[in-house]
């Protein structure tokens, strides 16, 4: 798979954040109601990557966030990141999401 990350002298990629031990996450989506990440993201995670086996939508919040179907609509078989934090916004520390039809899963993983 190509990738976009810089390389070192040997032309390996250096991964520009890494995965977080203990930071993936899975939400059960159905179309009928929002459901969030129930463990909230780390203060130092500022990178979620995303993967959807339903098309969903999404919103990032906190404890009480929800989804709806005016929010972002991401697409199923695509790995995406997503920043959840810098340094002149809000640290976000829970994803909602809500699947467009059919139920599926949303697959999240923490990076720092």
């Amino acid at each position: 798979m190509p990738t976009l990350m810089p390389r070192d002298d040997d032309n390996t990629p250096i991964p520009a954040v890494t995965l977080k031990p203990g930071g993936a996450h899975e939400i059960a989506v159905t179309a009928g109601a929002s459901a969030r990440n129930a463990t909230p993201f780390g203060a130092g995670t500022r990178v979620v990557s995303l993967y959807a086996t339903q098309p969903v939508y999404i919103r990032l919040g906190d404890a009480a966030v929800t989804a709806d179907t005016m929010d972002h609509f991401f697409p199923a078989g695509v790995y995406y990141d997503v920043a959840i934090s810098n340094v002149k916004t809000t640290h976000y520390a829970h994803i909602a999401a809500r699947a467009v039809a059919d139920a599926g899963m949303l697959y999240i993983s923490e990076k720092e």
